[in-house]
């Protein structure tokens, strides 16, 4: 990193700053809650037993740490492109153009396993819909959301996230009354045994509990998305810092607490079949419908994620162009200063994630998709070593004391953080079927590199022949 850089050099954005703290707060709920949660427990508790409980802590600290040292540069310099800024103007431009250019392969990926999902879940009620179908009016309904404006789209992650939230919140209090007063349970308090139950507290062993560690991580996996709305937060110094306080009690009470509650009321041996254990225990207090509430609950789930993917990777592309990273025509935006070009290429790409979800093989797919696994790895890693980098800046210039929100137990936090990463990698070479995923995600790399080559050698001579016109025009004079 050159010497002469400085931290107010970030880019000069055109985006209305229009989205409040109701809805950042829930913008920050919902990037902590996804769809996982409801159908992808099953796994990590099949993995690790009772113990997912200790993984679930132990990465919620990580990730809080993750999410503090992000937000401490977001309140400094508040952009659009957020870790993918950083990585660029305080790692290396090849670590922005990769974390940038990651997004598009997660987005093409994500949307379309998201969007299969969705239709597969419109089939619960209506089974003889196409899926493409679904998947086409919701993608269209959230592109007309996020070319409106921001405003919009704050409203609409507000609700899809509280119903998120209420699900989850009633799921808890069910669950504390079967365990504490036997509600649901002819009266008889549940308690605790479960958890040390058929086999004990480490079912599983070392070796399962730290393996656990993987689908874990997958499921914070978006969290790091709030930055991206920092470029568009009125107040950020106020705002974000709430937000992201938050994170590690909310992570706690939505992963933890929720696994708690069901770990305690049902052996971990009957919650590892297919399925949401959610619907078990609204089955189990006797709530009529159940099944329909938690698809409805998860169709909400999926619309916000689509929302979010519009939003997030829309702001990434248009932020992208202004690195020079990306074509120069993604970073305009249109009157009421919604980056309108760039929606457009997210919302073609998650219609091409549609199609290939269709027509190719799911083998294919899962190699295609297991990119995004490293893509969340490097976004994480990323954001803390960007910000090792960008608090050593700060105290060579004497400005450590005019931060307003810092990193705590600074450079510690880092190294805790940079521990679970490399905890997280591990585990993904050790697990046989996402073994895989770091060789495809080795080719995708040099692709992006061949890329970066063409896109900086495009820029020296830009440089270059402006340089001459320049000369052209002295002589001319």
């Amino acid at each position: 990193m050159s010497s002469d850089i400085q931290t107010q050099t970030y880019e000069q954005e055109d985006l209305k700053r229009d989205l409040k703290n109701r809805h950042i707060q829930m913008i920050a709920i919902g990037g902590a809650i996804g769809t996982g949660l409801f159908y992808g427990s099953s796994w990590a508790i099949r993995t690790a037993g009772p113990a997912i409980l200790l993984v679930f802590l132990l990465a919620s600290i990580a990730i809080y740490f993750i999410m503090r040292a992000l937000g401490e540069m977001a309140v400094e310099e508040p952009v659009s492109g957020s870790y993918i800024s950083y990585s660029n103007r305080y790692i290396h431009r090849f670590v922005g153009f990769l974390n940038g250019w990651n997004a598009f392969i997660f987005l093409l990926a994500t949307s379309a396993a998201d969007l299969n999902a969705l239709g597969n879940y419109v089939h619960f009620w209506f089974p003889h819909i196409p899926i493409w179908v679904t998947a086409g009016a919701a993608v269209s309904l959230m592109f007309c959301v996020n070319v409106i404006g921001v405003k919009i789209y704050g409203e609409a992650e507000f609700w899809f996230a509280l119903v998120k939230v209420v699900a989850i919140v009633a799921m808890i209090a069910f669950g504390a009354g079967m365990i504490v007063f036997g509600i649901g349970n002819n009266g008889v308090p549940i308690g605790y045994h479960n958890l040390v139950d058929h086999g004990g507290f480490f079912a599983k062993g070392a070796g399962g509990t730290f393996l656990a560690i993987v689908m874990v991580a997958f499921s914070f996996g978006g969290v790091e998305n709030l930055g991206l709305a920092a470029g568009e937060t009125r107040d950020v110094k106020t705002v974000m810092p709430k937000a992201i306080n938050a994170t590690f009690w909310r992570l706690l009470i939505f992963y933890v607490g929720a696994m708690a509650v069901l770990l305690m009321v049902f052996p971990w041996t009957s919650l590892t079949t297919k399925g949401s254990p959610f619907v078990q225990v609204f089955t189990k207090i006797g709530i009529p419908a159940a099944a329909s509430i938690m698809n409805l609950v998860v169709i909400m789930a999926v619309l916000s994620a689509v929302n979010a993917s519009v939003f997030t990777n829309s702001r990434t592309f248009y932020n992208l162009s202004l690195q020079k990273n990306a074509p120069a025509f993604l970073g305009v935006t249109n009157s009421r200063k919604v980056p309108h070009r760039a929606i457009l290429m997210v919302f073609g790409t998650m219609f091409a994630g549609v199609l290939l979800n269709y027509f190719m093989p799911e083998q294919a797919f899962e190699l295609f998709s297991s990119v995004t696994v490293f893509a969340l790895v490097c976004a994480w890693g990323s954001i803390v070593i960007s910000h090792l980098r960008f608090r050593k800046l700060k105290i060579r210039n004497g400005e450590v004391n005019q931060l307003s929100y810092k990193m705590p137990f600074y450079p510690y936090s880092n190294y805790i953080a940079l521990l679970f990463v490399g905890a997280v990698l591990v585990g993904i070479a050790i697990l046989p079927d996402m073994r895989m995923s770091l060789v495809v995600s080795a080719v995708w790399v040099a692709v992006v590199y061949v890329a970066y080559r063409f896109y900086v050698r495009k820029g020296v001579s830009q440089t270059s022949d402006s340089a001459e016109l320049d000369e052209a025009e002295d002589q001319l004079v």
